[in-house]
């Protein structure tokens, strides 16, 4: 008998998994890099699309390389969104192998013009990547994203322009919820150290001096002269709290809050925020909107 409830059950997965391919069928199918990107398209996509993620919570897309796996989901997608702006260094000449391949990829950071980027003499693009941390350009992300797939997939372009308008809804929420939690932290104590320079847009939008061990790429190590001049700085703007990331080792933050010290000072590690990557899936964290109440209410918390 127990034999025969195995096979059972074993047939109705089939049947199942059968069922589930059918309902695939006909659907557009989209490869994503970053957990923002996933994020995004999964919200103006809806159940229009099958959304294929590479990279989960905590992975860093500055180091991220792509397995043979990888290259095979690119192959088999209809077309792929990525963020640009060599976010995914090393993952450029696998896109330029898509393109040969008449693969159609596309880069969400062409939703900005580049008058409303951040210029980086020290970065591969020229420009920072982290455009994200600026609601206003999630936003127009929103729409190049809807027009995109709109252009792909015209069947269900009225299901992607109502998508879009709800979610631009949502982040005008968002804005909203920012700007009250940021009213409990008065101007002069907006000082934000983190370990990477991914918050440069995000202090640009908020009022934040933000100060960071590594550069944009966390490829480039924090060193010796780094630790010593952003401990000088806590010192002297008598930071109250310093960030870890989700995305980036611990010890670079760790390294410095030792140095101040060392010098008869005390900092204390405020939390981790998400920088380059949102949180687990199954939280709130894993989702942009999230993701970002989540940092505002860590930082304001820790320097109030």
């Amino acid at each position: 008998m127990k034999k025969y409830s195995v096979i059972l059950i074993l047939l109705l997965l089939l049947a199942c998994k059968k069922t589930e391919d059918k309902l695939q069928v006909g659907k557009l199918h989209v490869v994503t890099t970053t957990s923002q990107v996933t994020d995004l398209v999964n919200e103006i996509a809806g159940a229009n699309v099958v959304v294929e993620g590479l990279m989960g919570a905590g992975v860093d897309p500055h180091l991220y390389k792509a397995s043979e796996g990888d290259v095979t989901k690119f192959y088999n997608a209809d077309v792929i969104f990525y963020n640009g702006l060599h976010l995914e260094g090393k993952l450029e000449d696998v896109f330029e192998k898509m393109r040969h391949q008449n693969k159609k990829t596309i880069a969400v950071a062409e939703a900005l013009d580049k008058t409303e980027l951040i210029a980086s003499e020290d970065f591969a693009s020229s420009y920072d990547p982290h455009f994200w941390f600026s609601i206003p350009n999630w936003k127009k992300a929103a729409n190049y994203v809807a027009n995109q797939l709109k252009q792909i997939d015209p069947k269900n372009q009225q299901a992607y322009t109502e998508n879009a308008k709800k979610y631009i809804q949502k982040l005008e929420v968002l804005e909203r919820t920012i700007a009250n939690q940021l009213t409990k932290l008065p101007k002069e104590q907006r000082v934000l150290v983190t370990a990477h320079d991914a918050f440069a847009y995000f202090g640009q939008e908020h009022g934040f001096n933000v100060v960071s061990l590594q550069g944009l790429s966390t490829a480039t190590e924090a060193g010796v002269k780094d630790v010593q001049r952003i401990t000088e700085f806590i010192i002297t703007h008598e930071v109250k709290a310093i960030f870890v990331e989700s995305s980036v080792p611990v010890r670079t933050v760790e390294a410095l809050q030792a140095a101040v010290r060392a010098k008869n000072h005390e900092v204390r590690i405020g939390g981790t925020l998400f920088s380059d990557a949102l949180g687990n899936p199954e939280t709130k964290e894993g989702t942009y909107v999230g993701m970002y109440e989540y940092n505002m209410r860590t930082i304001v918390n820790a320097l109030k």
